[in-house]
């Protein structure tokens, strides 16, 4: 190395903020403060030459002589450029480094003395040093390749340069360094000592910079979920903006997770829902499966896990809805009376599920449409009738194509609140075939301790159904499954009495009906004589269906008259009402005009309502042939032949002949053939119409019965007392035998119909036909 000498300047002053300056090095920076725009044109008057050095602390805008490093460097400034606000961009080319001697002014900028280290002649370059310069270039080489961040025509630039201490300052000018290292390197004068420094720093910056290739390689593997989601749904919303797709797949994700906070879903459901909506994210929005999830997830969102109406809990207000809509029904009306009395005790209760059994029209589904209005509950109906795929209750698979939820699940989204009253209609009708048995299915909606967590096939999460109030309707028990129907409580709803028919009509019936056919009450006046006609000469049933369509007719062919005469009032009575409704259809007089041998009134129980059976009988010369006919099931037909055995039996009580099962033929007929009769309720009926024809003895003309025999010939209690006895009133009848184990269902019947009827409790045959048979003298008598 040659000698080296020092050279004096005096230089104005600019300590820059986080910028370092090296010798060969060109770089432009902004000069705003005061004392630096007067450095500079103080400069510019001299010889262009500044010295620029780093503030210790870059955010310092007034910084002293303390506050800056002493190593700088000599610059020469080579253009200047005003900006607006009084700013000026300089760019400068370092010359050379040098040291502060001392700071000769600070006002009105800084002014200072520097020691500038030359050499006389060139540098050595020996073996050392030759070592040094390759292996820092090598090193840089690396550097460049680990960081990506410097082109490799820099590199190529630097391969030419042949001056240690040059090297040094180009290589450290090109890399991204803390000021404290740029100025470490600054502050080595001599080059092989700066080579030194600069190979330590690179040699670090190199380890650092490959443990954090490792570690954004690893993290690349591992990068968090959220991040990676976000920056890859920022990249697509970008593209499909681009394409000038509106909507995209992340926003409706979006929109679909702001809809759930709102729905406030229980955890494991927010967690399926989530995990759906991930895979939704993922999937081409065009895709098929996104479809199905999307469809999926919106079903879940509409579902009311957190809504549901607040109960009207006030008994009287209660009733009075209940009296206003339904006339009688006492047992019904006191059962929900009973209910919202208890909710009123016990907030948690679990809502009961009603059964209403009951023949068609005597108001089954219009009394459940009644208890959710006097609850202030939504109300929510679904027949069963002929339901037999189970996937209706429970829904389907989500693998099936076109697959949905359940009817139960779509009622209660329907309905919009997780505490509806809920009808199944028809739960009688209910069938099942190779899709399963939808009764099995309704079993975990119907039971108390299931339906907290029932699971539809479609959803496959929990809904809590145990708020629902549940009521079942159905004509006939005997075709409910048992395990079902242990599940309910049962309500028999009855058929009406005429007096209930003549208030149901007068109260409710004829205004609706008014009212739906455009008439106004003073247009048509209708006797109370003419609707007790319409209910016994044509209709025929246990509730008020038929009797409204037929009160329907009157409405509308007073409406024709009204039109077409320009007559404002129409009167119906009892003498025109055939003009209105043709002939009458039914007879309800007695049902015999006088008392005959082999005809003996029974008594029977339809889905319809209560029935009058005429059973004959009639004997012919023969061998002892039975004949059944009219339509009889087997367990009549059983009753037939239990009957002639305990005649038989007792030939000599009865003062029968003999022989009568060799050498007569015997015909049992119950007109109305086209109905079919079955159960065990006519047994006494026909033993009384066989007696009769054989000893010829008539039976009373005012006399029904029902019960069953058996071979002793006790008499068995039946059921559907009630509609049988009602049956009878309508036809006339004033004497009605019934078993003696049927005592209770006698309270059961109306107060009005009791006054007009006569009950005999019979125990076995005898008793029988004691009131059944018209002896000679009781015949004469009358």
């Amino acid at each position: 190395m040659g000698d080296k000498k020092v050279k004096k300047h005096e230089l104005p002053l600019i300590p820059l903020r986080g910028l370092s300056v090296f010798p060969y090095m060109v770089l432009h920076f902004d000069v705003g403060r005061e004392k630096s725009v007067n450095a500079l044109e103080e400069a510019m008057v001299n010889d262009q030459l500044i010295f620029l050095t780093t503030q210790k602390e870059a955010e310092m805008d007034l910084p002293t002589p303390d506050d800056f490093y002493e190593v700088g460097t000599i610059a020469k400034i080579k253009q200047m450029l005003k900006l607006p606000g009084d700013a000026i961009r300089v760019l400068v080319e370092g010359i050379s480094r040098a040291k502060i001697v001392e700071i000769l002014q600070e006002d009105p900028f800084f002014k200072c003395e520097v020691e500038e280290e030359l050499y006389e002649e060139e540098i050595e370059i020996d073996k050392e040093l030759e070592a040094f310069m390759r292996t820092v270039t090598n090193a840089f080489e690396e550097y460049i390749s680990v960081s990506n961040r410097i082109s490799p025509e820099v590199f190529m630039n630097i391969t030419t340069i042949e001056e240690p201490g040059r090297l040094a300052d180009v290589i450290a000018s090109h890399m991204i360094l803390k000021i404290e290292q740029k100025q470490e390197i600054l502050d080595a004068f001599d080059p092989k000592e700066r080579l030194e420094v600069l190979y330590k720093i690179l040699l670090r910056e190199i380890e650092v910079l490959e443990i954090e290739r490792d570690i954004t390689s690893r993290v690349k593997k591992q990068i968090n979920k959220v991040q990676k989601e976000y920056y890859l749904k920022e990249q697509l919303k970008a593209i499909q903006e681009e394409l000038g797709e509106e909507g995209s797949l992340y926003e409706e994700v979006d929109e679909y997770k702001e809809k759930m906070k709102k729905a406030k879903l229980p955890k494991d459901v927010e967690k399926k829902v989530n995990k759906e909506l991930d895979r939704l994210s993922r999937l081409s929005p065009n895709s098929a499966e996104s479809g199905v999830i999307r469809n999926y997830v919106e079903w879940i969102l509409d579902l009311p896990w957190a809504k549901q109406t607040k109960d009207r809990i006030d008994i009287r207000k209660a009733k009075v809805i209940l009296d206003e809509e339904h006339y009688g029904l006492k047992d019904v009306k006191e059962r929900i009376l009973e209910y919202l009395a208890i909710r009123q005790l016990a907030k948690n209760m679990k809502g009961p599920i009603l059964c209403l059994v009951g023949p068609p029209g005597v108001g089954k589904t219009s009394i459940a449409k009644s208890i959710a209005k006097s609850l202030n509950r939504k109300f929510v109906r679904m027949s069963l009738g002929g339901v037999r795929d189970e996937a209706e209750i429970r829904g389907h698979r989500r693998t099936y194509v076109g697959a949905i939820p359940g009817r139960i699940m779509s009622a209660i989204k329907e309905a919009g609140s997780k505490n509806p009253v809920f009808l199944f209609d028809e739960i009688d009708k209910l069938s099942h075939d190779f899709r399963g048995d939808p009764a099995s299915a309704l079993l975990e909606v119907l039971d108390p301790e299931q339906n907290k967590e029932f699971t539809d096939h479609y959803l496959e999460v929990p809904f809590d159904l145990s708020k629902v109030m549940f009521i079942t309707t159905a004509n006939s028990l005997e075709t409910i499954p048992r395990p079902l129907l242990d599940r309910m409580e049962v309500i028999e709803v009855s058929g009406y009495t005429e007096e209930e028919k003549l208030k149901i009509a007068e109260r409710y019936l004829l205004p609706k009906q008014i009212k739906e056919h455009g008439l106004k009450k003073s247009n048509l006046q209708i006797s109370e004589q003419t609707i007790r006609d319409v209910i016994n000469y044509y209709t025929r049933e246990s509730g008020v269906r038929n009797l409204e369509r037929q009160l329907a007719t009157l409405c509308r062919k007073a409406a024709k008259k009204i039109v077409e005469r320009k007559i404002k009032i129409i009167r119906i009575n009892t003498k025109n009402l055939s003009n209105y409704l043709g002939r009458k259809r039914f007879r309800y007089d007695k049902i015999k005009e006088s008392h005959e041998i082999g005809i003996a009134t029974g008594l029977a129980w339809t889905r319809v309502g209560g029935e009058t059976l005429s059973i004959e009988v009639t004997t012919m010369k023969g061998n002892g042939k039975l004949v059944l006919t009219g339509q009889l099931g087997d367990v009549m037909k059983e009753s037939a032949k239990a009957g002639i055995s305990y005649i038989r039996s007792k030939i000599q009580d009865l003062n029968i002949q003999e022989d009568f099962y060799q050498t007569l033929d015997m015909h049992i007929h119950i007109p109305e053939g086209a109905i079919p009769k079955d159960g065990p309720s006519a047994g006494i009926t026909m033993a009384t119409a066989v007696i009769s024809e054989l000893t010829k003895i008539p039976v009373d003309k005012n006399v029904a019965m029902t019960g069953e025999i058996t071979l002793r010939g006790r008499v068995l209690p039946v059921g559907g007392i009630k509609e049988k006895v009602l049956a009878a009133n309508r036809a006339g009848i004033s004497k009605i035998l019934l078993p003696i184990d049927n005592e209770k269902d006698i309270e059961e019947i109306p107060e009005n119909v009791k006054k007009k009827l006569t009950f005999v409790l019979v125990e076995n045959m005898e008793q029988v036909l004691a009131h059944a048979l018209v002896r000679k003298e009781e015949t004469n008598e009358d």
